[in-house]
């Protein structure tokens, strides 16, 4: 059916009042194809696909990033199992501390891992050869943030407290003579008052629990001794109370049946919580001050392990039962859900909350990730530890878990370390709560926080059909936004994956988005549903830099393959298209492909390549056609970061043989022509400082009047080019065309800028590394940010963030002094061509042209090679790398094309 019976169908189901436009937007979106016909099966195929990516998309993903599992060896533990690791944040980086049963102790960091022999001092009753030796086994580990020590218990019913302030580590004191053995550690202090007194609980064999607070830890932990000792201070538990004027001692027994396995303090009720295997006995919430009644949990077997969440009010807890089982704080009764799903026992959960999930661990080494809010299982991993063994249940401490989630510091990403006997397991945690793929519109997302600077752009353009702004960032999502107003109407998350999205396109119809990756995936999506609707076969699986879409919806695609690719997504009616590889251009660029455009007027589409080299292909041929290439006195090739084809000149018979193309190499704009006799036709450099380089090239392609550009440190230019490059001359023009406008636009580097017509007025839209996109007048005047609280009209200069260019210039100057992001520096006339000229001339006609043709019905006689009289050396920055030494510009001369 077509458009209109369509209509008729909708009103006579929901009524006469249904929305016109919503109807021709649903019409829209089921006409995939953009055949204007759409039927039964088609829409009962989009209604399915649409609710599946409903539901898809409201069972949030894992926690774990899809990266690489690494798996690492402690071979100091000779093969006995590591007890606890704790993470110790000073002195930078961020290492951690793994301590063996008998108390060796291996300090690791993200890069490597070394040995500390960590000798405890033993019963000062035993004299072995003269030395105190340590016999027994450690039960558990903390670290004392503030005071820079990790303290261990042992089940010599003593604890060590060892100093790790400095990378090597060594035993300060030693508190003996407990009355049982302590078998968990837990500590606290108040970061916000540190005068506060730290608490130390140790829950011990007899299930009671000790508690010792550091009235000076400032100073230390104990009172000084009065004669030096040879190794550390070995204070007698009995005689601790002639150290109270630095420590505070309380024991409270009998708390549990069994001994405690589990200890947590929560300061800001005065609760200490506490487990243990008992059935009567399992969980104990008890005031610090015994004043109010506890708050105990029973169930059978009691609890290996649980972990609690004060923000949620939660509780998890795991055991012998196979059982994970959620709390509330204050019923004790009956669980919230009972999570199944383990074989074997449960040896150590956590709570997760940055992202709502669980983390629970089995004797088997089968690691879950549970969804708190829908009680769903997300994911099962069977880690895969080298010391398992077919039909045995491998050996574990007594603590798996290190659970290392935000705040943190910098650099440092959230990740989950889990031990099996002697090795450890290192997971890398998303910092933030990931949908399950497909499309998100934005009024699911209405309670979440604007955020004007979010993941990386890797790209942004204009859909002139839809009228919106497509953005799509390193994080592998995709955003749309409506022009008009600056509101997302749609979002795509995971768009390839953990792989970062690097580069994208509009179908013929402006219905449909193409996007590539740096794996080499290339996916074709709807732009009015979100909807996945082929997935492209790669060339590699090395990036895919750019692509682009010609007449009939051939796409091509290019990259760090260096060949070029084609696919028919025309009548495609399956998910996967395979890769046309017709194209000459196995060999051709000796270098990656960094940029493609297209020209049909010409008929022909250029690639530009890292080795600066500019290749011209016959779209009825798919062969080279022209190689422009720009080579240095040095030797050292300047990488080409843009092209542009100036598609108003192209067409116009009189301007088609004058610079049609733009490229950008090394900051330096070049005007070539693909016929006639010259091939360059003017150059200048357009940043505003020395060793910029200029990511993105866009213009007015109805007139071809003005050239944006914008450079690497957030600089956008506005160039008339309106009479520039357009007459023939046996040299190029090397004198800049006059600048219209400048400003610093963003913080960081532009990536993507387009020039768009809106209610007859020209735009400016800006894409930046910093994560942000903006929209400007063709003025300089700044209409606002996509995501941005405050929507504007864009119809409505009042609505605008920054004022009219006409109130505004009575501070020009003034605000020409100042860097911030959107301030305007307006130049409203031609810049004096005597200071500008002369830098210019220095900079850029020191370079020449050179070209070639192959044969055919556009060969044009070699022009002969064109020096200048200026040539100057000056170092190039560039972003992608630290910093590179550039060598003189080029000098630009002829070479036929191969075939």
């Amino acid at each position: 059916m077509g458009f209109k019976e369509f209509r008729e169908v909708l009103q006579s189901v929901i009524g006469p009042d249904v929305e016109g436009a919503w109807v021709e937007r649903f019409f829209s979106e089921v006409d995939i194809c953009c055949t204007g016909q759409i039927k039964w099966q088609q829409l009962c195929s989009y209604l399915l696909l649409e609710y599946t990516e409903r539901e898809s998309a409201s069972i949030p993903r894992a926690a774990l990033l899809d990266s690489k599992l690494q798996i690492r060896h402690c071979s100091h533990n000779k093969r006995e199992p590591t007890v606890r690791v704790v993470a110790v944040s000073h002195p930078p980086p961020l290492r951690y501390i793994s301590v063996t049963w008998y108390c060796s102790s291996i300090t690791h960091t993200h890069s490597h891992s070394f040995y500390n022999n960590l000798q405890l001092a033993g019963d000062p009753t035993e004299e072995v050869a003269n030395t105190r030796r340590f016999r027994g086994w450690t039960t558990d580990a903390v670290y004392m943030s503030n005071v820079h020590k990790v303290a261990i218990s042992t089940d010599c019913r003593d604890l060590h407290f060892v100093d790790v302030s400095t990378t090597s580590v060594f035993e300060d004191v030693h508190l003996f003579g407990f009355r049982s053995v302590p078998t968990a550690l837990c500590y606290w202090h108040d970061i916000q008052f540190p005068e506060r007194p730290p608490l130390l609980l140790l829950g011990d064999e007899k299930g009671g629990i000790h508690l010792m607070w550091f009235l000076n830890s400032s100073k230390g932990l104990f009172k000084n001794p009065t004669k030096k000792e040879n190794g550390p201070q070995r204070i007698f538990f009995p005689d601790l109370g002639e150290h109270s004027s630095m420590v505070s001692f309380r024991y409270i027994p009998n708390i549990h049946q069994e001994p405690v396995n589990r200890l947590m303090f929560e300061p800001s009720t005065n609760v200490i919580m506490s487990s243990s295997e008992s059935d009567n006995t399992s969980v104990v919430f008890m005031s610090v001050s015994l004043k109010q009644e506890p708050y105990i949990w029973k169930f059978k077997q009691g609890a290996k392990c649980f972990d609690y969440n004060a923000s949620l009010q939660l509780m998890v807890t795991g055991g012998c039962d196979r059982m994970v089982r959620l709390w509330t704080r204050f019923v004790t009764t009956s669980p919230v859900a009972t999570l199944v799903g383990h074989r074997t026992a449960v040896l150590d959960i956590a709570i997760y909350q940055v992202v709502g999930q669980i983390f629970s661990y089995s004797r088997d080494a089968e690691l879950r990730v549970w969804d708190i809010s829908t009680h769903h299982c997300l994911k099962t991993i069977g880690l895969p530890f080298p010391c398992l063994q077919p039909g045995r249940i491998p050996e574990h401490g007594n603590f798996p878990f290190l659970l290392l989630s935000p705040p943190l510091p910098e650099q440092t990403q959230p990740h989950l370390v889990v031990g099996c006997k002697d090795y450890l397991a290192l997971l890398d945690l998303v910092e933030r709560q990931r949908g399950g793929g497909g499309w998100l519109t934005d009024e699911a997302r209405e309670l979440e926080p604007k955020i004007l600077n979010g993941p990386a752009l890797s790209c942004a353009l204009y859909n002139p059909t839809l009228r919106q702004v497509v953005t799509g960032h390193a994080d592998s999502s995709v955003s749309l936004w409506d022009v008009g107003t600056g509101r997302r109407r749609l979002q795509i998350c995971n768009v390839h994956g953990e792989d970062e999205l690097t580069c994208m396109a509009l179908d013929s119809s402006h219905r449909r988005l193409i996007t590539g990756a740096c794996n080499g995936t290339i996916k074709v999506w709807s732009l009015l549903n979100g909807l996945n609707l082929h997935k492209l076969e790669p060339v590699t699986n090395s990036e895919v830099t750019a692509v682009t879409c010609l007449h009939g919806n051939q796409l091509l695609a290019v990259g760090w393959s260096r060949q070029i690719a084609q696919y028919n997504i025309t009548g495609a009616k399956d998910l996967y298209v395979r890769a046309d590889m017709s194209w000459k251009s196995n060999g051709v660029h000796k270098s990656d492909i960094l940029a493609v455009g297209q020209c049909s007027s010409l008929g022909v589409i250029a690639t530009a390549s890292h080795d600066g080299e500019v290749i011209i292909w016959r779209l009825e041929t798919q062969g080279p056609l022209l190689h422009l290439h720009r080579e240095t006195q040095a030797g050292a090739a300047l990488r080409v970061d843009s092209l542009l084809f100036l598609q108003h000149r192209a067409g116009n018979r009189t301007y088609r043989n004058r610079g049609v193309l733009v490229s950008s190499q090394a900051g330096c704009l070049c005007f070539w022509s693909i016929t006639g006799q010259a091939h360059i036709h003017g150059q200048f450099y357009a940043p505003e400082q020395p060793g910029e380089r200029v990511l993105s090239l866009s213009s007015d392609q109805l007139k071809n009047t003005i050239l944006v550009s914008g450079d690497t440190t957030g600089q956008l230019q506005i160039w008339d080019i309106s009479h520039y490059a357009l007459d023939i001359q046996h040299e190029p023009v090397c004198e800049c065309p006059p600048l219209l406008h400048c400003w610093k636009a963003h913080k960081r580097a532009l990536v993507s800028v387009e020039v768009l017509e809106v209610a007859d007025r020209l735009f400016v839209l800006t894409g930046s590394a910093d994560g942000s996109a903006g929209l400007w007048t063709n003025e300089g005047d700044h209409v606002g940010s996509f995501g941005q609280q405050a929507m504007w009209s864009i119809f409505d200069p009042a609505t605008y963030q920054r004022e009219t260019q006409s109130n505004r210039r009575e501070d020009t100057v003034e605000r020409a002094e100042s860097d911030e992001v959107g301030s305007n520096k307006v130049k409203s006339k031609a810049p004096d061509l005597t200071s500008c000229g002369k830098i210019l001339q220095e900079e850029c006609c020191s370079q020449a042209s050179s070209a070639s043709t192959v044969e055919s019905d556009l060969h044009q006689p070699q022009q002969p090679m064109v020096t200048c009289k200026h040539t100057i050396t000056h170092t190039q920055t560039y972003l992608s790398f630290s910093s590179h030494l550039s060598s003189f510009f080029p000098s630009m001369h002829a070479h036929p094309s191969n075939h």
